[in-house]
């Protein structure tokens, strides 16, 4: 252990990356013979990866994303020819960083949730963004409490945190006018500043009928 003070002054300047390896990097520095530009480089390259390596773990955390449906565990197979060749493009989340949206209706069963989840996952350990998975209905009671609670467009604010929204299977809303209502206020706002993904399971002709406050 080393006598120095620096380790101490590193972790209070909340560099705990550097403090831990700062020792074991002067002794590989010495053996290998570094100059200070190396040794400089390898401590605040070690500190940048795992600064973002917390980023990324906490962004997922706040997510809410359901484990296991990853890219990696998603049989891209089974998926029509049209969404396959979309994927690579949805990936590069331009369309999140314009504040465009993502519709995504099929029937039950097909993948869609899993679909949008791997690659929602994907917008936040490649580029950092901001995502969160919800179910419609618990978006719904969220709102509707808070709106009960008059703090409705407090709540509204804390989701534009959000780089995108996934609001999962929205054709389970019930629909009453209400939920509506709430919902599509919270879709209001966002609209052309944040995006928002939809899963549902109705066609696209249904859930424009079903949808209409009444």
């Amino acid at each position: 252990m080393s006598a120095s003070p620096l380790p101490i002054l590193l972790r209070s300047m909340r560099l705990p990356t550097i403090a831990r390896e700062y020792d074991q990097a002067i002794h590989r520095a010495e053996a290998e013979n570094w100059g200070y530009q190396r040794f400089l480089s390898y401590l605040f390259e070690a500190e940048g990866s795992d600064r973002l390596q917390r980023k990324i773990e906490r962004q997922l955390k706040d997510s809410n994303l359901p484990p296991g449906k990853t890219l990696e565990s998603l049989d891209q197979k089974i998926l029509p020819e049209k969404v396959r060749r979309q994927i690579p493009t949805l990936l590069e989340a331009d369309f999140v960083r314009r504040g465009d949206n993502l519709l995504c209706f099929g029937l039950a069963g097909r993948g869609k949730t899993h679909v949008v989840a791997a690659i929602a996952r994907e917008w936040i350990c490649r580029h950092q963004l901001q995502v969160l998975f919800v179910p419609a209905f618990r978006l719904v009671s969220q709102l509707l409490a808070a709106k009960r609670d008059l703090k409705l467009p407090q709540a509204i604010t804390r989701l534009q945190r959000f780089d995108a929204v996934v609001i999962d299977d929205i054709g389970y809303v019930q629909q009453s006018r209400e939920e509506m209502e709430v919902l599509f206020h919270f879709l209001a706002e966002r609209y052309e500043k944040k995006s928002v993904v939809i899963t549902s399971n109705l066609v696209f002709s249904q859930w424009d009928r079903s949808s209409r406050i009444p």
